[in-house]
């Protein structure tokens, strides 16, 4: 099971894992033991309640394919279980990060003087540059 919140629950059997064999430089052991795992999750199938699977398809995430499914390569760790445990974090991080909705902005007007201090450098600042002009002799 893992637990996205105090209420919500994902059990293990929506969860899709399989250990792979990690990329890049590592010796015999990247050759030999398949240590990275490979976790994909249904968004549609899965017991989500309909806001958490709403708000997880809007994301503009690359690990979200068209298809609704979330796939979470894991290869940082030499050990398989340290790299499930990673995997699982960050589908947890992704489904919490999608629910949390940003503040509204509450439109604020500028004060009248700071409206007076930019007009006045407005007019100051011309000033300066018509100075700058041809001296009429």
């Amino acid at each position: 099971m893992l637990q996205i919140s105090r209420k919500i629950m994902i059990p293990d059997s929506e969860i899709e894992m399989s250990a792979i064999r990690s990329q890049g430089a590592g010796g015999q052991n990247v050759n030999k033991v398949s240590t990275a795992i490979h976790l994909r999750f249904d968004i549609e199938a899965s017991s989500l309640p309909a806001f958490y699977k709403e708000q997880l398809m809007k994301l503009n995430d690359r690990r979200i394919t068209q298809e609704g499914v979330i796939v979470i390569k894991a290869q940082e760790y030499r050990s398989q279980e340290k790299n499930r445990e990673e995997a699982l974090q960050r589908l947890k991080q992704l489904i919490q990060s999608a629910v949390i909705l940003p503040q509204k902005r509450k439109p604020t007007k500028p004060t009248r003087s700071s409206q007076k201090k930019r007009l006045n450098s407005k007019t100051k600042r011309g000033q300066i540059k018509s100075m700058r002009g041809q001296v009429m002799e």
